[in-house]
């Protein structure tokens, strides 16, 4: 997992991040947060700092102060993360045309 300097394997670890934030789903829409295209950006430094970049379908969401937690608490949960940030942003907004097309069959949007 680490490399010969101790440095983290950031592009694993973004991966590992991913896939564990496919497993934080928005309590109105049976899909992932990542899939719903809700996360613009995931920085992993090599020290295991994690920022995250993400919106919310609609800025009056009302879980608007829940999901960026759970956000957190998954990105923390991955091996080798010691910190994760999240930064809830509303520029560009979110549109359905960013979701996945795995989102969008799930949604009967094809």
């Amino acid at each position: 997992m680490t490399l010969a300097t101790d440095e983290l394997d950031t592009e694993a670890t973004k991966q590992a991040v991913v896939e564990a934030l496919r497993k934080v789903y928005d309590p109105e829409i049976p899909v992932s947060l990542y899939d719903l295209g809700l996360i613009y950006d995931i920085i992993v430094a090599p020290t295991g700092k994690v920022d995250i970049v993400m919106t919310l379908t609609a800025p009056a969401c009302p879980v608007a102060d829940i999901l960026p937690m759970e956000v957190e608490k998954a990105a923390r949960s991955v091996d080798g993360v010691i910190s994760a940030r999240v930064e809830l942003v509303f520029d560009p907004p979110w549109r359905p045309d960013m979701m996945s097309e795995a989102a969008r069959l799930e949604l009967g949007m094809f």
